[in-house]
């Protein structure tokens, strides 16, 4: 039995622990540092994820066999090079394979080298900024700007207006709006099309395709607002059919892992393949280096295997020889935020859940414990994961059900998976 270490705090997390700890071979799982709903499945630790030496000196004291690192800056500052040679073991990428996360600009360089279809783009820095404007007066449609680096999921724009595009290209490397991450800006082609995501465990060799999934970015109903984490999920979305993954399998999956194997680059871990399809031929926005958060809600309740043997599995090379048995069902998840999230909100609002909730599934992301209370403590707060026979009947048991959840300024959408 293995002792696992979790590093995160948020939905995600919650599910992933909830999921190990139905492995007969898992012992004690740890949190760092976890939430209120973590809590009840396992030990919440008081430690930061970017603090390598305080996660070391939890190694130690609880004995942890493996690290699940759920966020992706751990992974981009080289947590797994840190544990390399250590008494434990790291799911998730080394630096340098962290980069096709941590950089859109390497990104797009691995993609163009092993011939990956994706969005063609430029890399714009300070340098050579007037090229970017002359791109932009130059552009049909509209325009994409992506700050090269991490920036919490915001660093994204799609523009219409020509003038305002140049203003926020000025903004994100002069005026450095989303830090260092902007300091080089990547001008990309828009691509027109259906958004999915699709999720791979690898050795770096072999791989196992976990269930796809489709989230929702926007506050506002119909796809509106501004954009946040991830306010709701469904997994599978129906038009991603056998034809279409065959297609990501052999243009997107298999080429990717070729060129992991290839560069040498230690990964063992998960990718996420945030994919677009346009007319019937997928093609990469972006790849993630972990699981993403809310589709982890929905994915990892779908998986039947037992997910602590395919960590052990991972480990030993063997991940192509492991049994993935999904659920036919589809899972549908819906997110209770703050009010006013994504930009400011107030914290610690107690939320009370109705002990009579039944067939759904309640993930914790911004919770904390406050004396005997739950109360919110981040702008995504709760997750709510319902089955049904398709994503109808399974959105309406989330939302019956979170009618019988309840704190001050409960924001969530009722139509998740409107487009679907």
């Amino acid at each position: 039995m293995h002792n696992i270490l979790i590093l995160g705090s948020g939905g995600r997390e919650h599910a992933l622990g909830w999921k190990l700890d139905k492995s007969p071979l898992t012992d004690k799982i740890y949190f760092g540092p976890g939430n209120a709903g973590t809590a009840e499945i396992g030990h919440n630790l008081d430690l930061s994820p970017l603090n390598f030496t305080e996660v070391h000196n939890a190694v130690r004291e609880y004995k942890i066999d493996y690290i699940l690192v759920g966020p992706e800056a751990p992974l981009v500052n080289g947590i797994t090079d840190f544990f390399r040679d250590k008494e434990v073991k790291v799911i998730g990428p080394g630096k340098d394979a962290a980069q096709l996360e941590g950089s859109k600009s390497f990104a797009n360089a691995f993609m163009d080298k092993y011939g990956i279809p994706t969005a063609a783009s430029v890399n714009i820095t300070k340098q050579n900024i007037e090229d970017g404007y002359d791109l932009i007066d130059r552009t049909q449609g509209p325009i994409v700007l992506k700050a090269d680096g991490l920036a919490a999921g915001k660093g994204v724009l799609i523009l219409e207006d020509k003038a305002e595009a140049k203003r926020q290209l000025k903004a994100m490397i002069i005026n450095t709006k989303f830090g260092k991450a902007s300091e080089k800006v990547v001008i990309e082609e828009f691509l027109d099309g259906i958004e999915f995501s699709v999720f791979v465990l690898t050795d770096g060799e072999g791989y196992q395709i976990l269930p796809v999934a489709k989230d929702y970015k926007r506050i506002g109903e119909g796809d509106t607002g501004l954009n946040t984490g991830g306010m709701g999920a469904i997994s599978p979305p129906p038009f991603v059919d056998e034809k279409l993954m065959k297609k990501v399998r052999k243009q997107i999956i298999e080429p990717t892992v070729k060129g992991i194997n290839n560069e040498k680059f230690d990964y063992k871990g998960f990718i996420f393949f945030g994919l677009i399809n346009v007319d019937g031929q997928p093609k990469v926005i972006e790849y993630n280096v972990r699981m993403g958060d809310p589709e982890t809600e929905a994915v990892i309740p779908r998986i039947k295997s037992d997910l602590m043997d395919l960590f052990v599995k991972l480990h030993k090379g063997k991940i192509n020889k492991a049994e993935l048995e999904v659920k036919k069902k589809t899972a549908a998840t819906i997110m209770l935020v703050s009010q006013g999230y994504p930009e400011a909100y107030e914290k610690g609002k107690p939320i009370t859940i109705d002990q009579s909730i039944e067939k759904s599934l309640v993930f914790h992301a911004g919770t904390k414990k406050k004396d005997y209370d739950t109360v919110t403590n981040g702008g995504r707060v709760l997750a709510v994961t319902s089955f049904g026979k398709d994503h109808h009947t399974a959105l309406k048991k989330s939302l019956d059900n979170i009618s019988k959840i309840h704190f001050e300024g409960m924001h969530h959408r009722k139509d998740i998976g409107f487009d679907l």
